[in-house]
């Protein structure tokens, strides 16, 4: 099994920043890409970024440009720096790391973008 703990989430201001941090223990061996998610009210829970143990990342269209996935794996970490950040970036960002045979999830974090 693999525990994955998120923290930084919070309220900030449009035009402001966060880092998300994501710590992984357990049966982190079996730990393939690693990524983030979030879903907002009403909404389905989508993909903000992923990346390979190599260092390739994706992200969605949304955050391009605005948001950065990065990966410490001797600390078993992955973060997201939040840049630029918009109000309809609210959501519960959720951490995701790709197992041998299923997908582990945090509990997640809220991120509230408000005036």
């Amino acid at each position: 099994q693999v525990q994955l703990v998120e923290s930084g989430g919070g309220l900030v201001q449009p035009g402001g920043s966060l880092r998300l941090s994501c710590a992984a223990s357990g049966s982190i061996f079996s730990i393939s890409d690693m990524g983030w998610y979030r879903q907002a009210p009403g909404r389905q829970r989508e993909v903000v970024a992923a990346m390979t143990p190599g260092g390739s990342t994706n992200y969605a269209d949304s955050v391009k440009g605005r948001f950065t996935i990065s990966r410490d794996n001797a600390k078993n970490t992955v973060y997201l720096q939040m840049n630029s950040l918009k109000p309809e970036d609210t959501a519960v960002y959720y951490c995701n790391a790709a197992g041998q045979t299923h997908d582990f999830w945090g509990q997640g974090t809220q991120v509230t973008v408000s005036s």
